[in-house]
């Protein structure tokens, strides 16, 4: 069974992980602007309740908000029974929007880099689906599954490594479940977003990097003179939504590249080449001398 896109958000009950500030909390707020009844949640609590009554100062409807560990599935279980009862029933949107974000060449990360990045940025969401989906698929009214992966789960991008093994792990994911769940009526957004200017540009940890230094202030002050804001993004990502997109590129030169990788793969392959000995180069007076005993981590 095939449906047509989200277009009317009135009464439309969505789930939104990620919800207090960044990309999760524009997207809330758009929602609940456009008549949604939303349920939210957040590792950090004091953050989330603020970004609700900020919601529901503007007239929004906000149901449901619960801190929750997107990694702990016992707490993400609880959070979707409380959600259910809340609403009465299933949800009619499930976003998964909650990340976090290490980079850094492989002689720098730290097995608990790698493992937080899947445990995070893929198994985060995969919790949520598993136990917000079926009770879609099951009152058999719709719906929609948006996953926000990045332009690091489509391209080769440079120190990436670890935050690309959950992204791209989140991309094979949903383009199963387009598919999947197609028959249910359930549509599904991969959302795959470039520079966007969050707090999330301040807390990202660049493994092996002095993020005091000149050179790194000036990566940073490149990334965001080309960073889309969280509104911006977030209005992509309901238009996707309210058009049954699959794939929602947010940057164009995201979407140039992605073109290229699959058009013309040798000049991929030149382009992200030069890529990575730029980033090299211009930190290369920032980063620091690989620790000697990495056991001892």
């Amino acid at each position: 069974m095939r449906r047509p896109g989200l277009r009317d958000l009135t009464g439309r009950r969505i789930f939104v992980t990620g919800a207090a500030g960044g990309i999760g909390g524009a997207t809330a707020a758009l929602a609940a602007a456009r008549g949604a009844e939303l349920f939210l949640t957040d590792l950090d609590g004091d953050r989330l309740d603020a970004a609700a009554a900020g919601i529901r100062a503007r007239g929004g409807t906000v149901r449901y908000t619960g801190a929750a560990d997107v990694t702990d599935l016992d707490a993400v279980r609880a959070v979707a029974g409380a959600v259910h009862a809340a609403a009465g029933g299933p949800m009619d949107v499930v976003m998964n929007v909650a990340g976090i974000s290490a980079w850094g060449t492989v002689e720098h990360l730290e097995h608990r880099h790698w493992r937080a990045m899947v445990e995070v940025n893929l198994m985060g969401p995969v919790h949520v689906i598993e136990t917000f989906v079926p009770p879609m698929i099951a009152g058999g009214r719709g719906g929609h599954l948006v996953n926000v992966s990045s332009a690091a789960g489509l391209l080769g991008l440079p120190w990436h490594a670890a935050y690309s093994a959950g992204k791209f792990g989140l991309r094979g994911v949903s383009e199963v479940l387009r598919f999947d769940l197609r028959r249910h009526g359930i549509g599904v957004s991969l959302v795959c977003p470039g520079a966007v200017d969050t707090p999330l540009t301040e807390t990202v940890e660049i493994v092996g990097v002095d993020k005091e230094s000149r050179a790194f202030r000036r990566l940073q002050a490149g990334f965001r003179r080309q960073a889309e804001s969280p509104e911006e993004v977030a209005a992509m990502i309901l238009t996707g939504m309210a058009r049954n997109r699959y794939l929602v590129h947010t940057s164009g030169r995201v979407r140039a590249a992605h073109a290229l990788q699959r058009a013309a793969p040798p000049l991929y392959a030149l382009a992200m080449r030069a890529m990575n000995a730029a980033t090299h180069r211009l930190l290369r007076r920032a980063v620091a001398a690989p620790p000697a005993d990495r056991d001892a981590r």
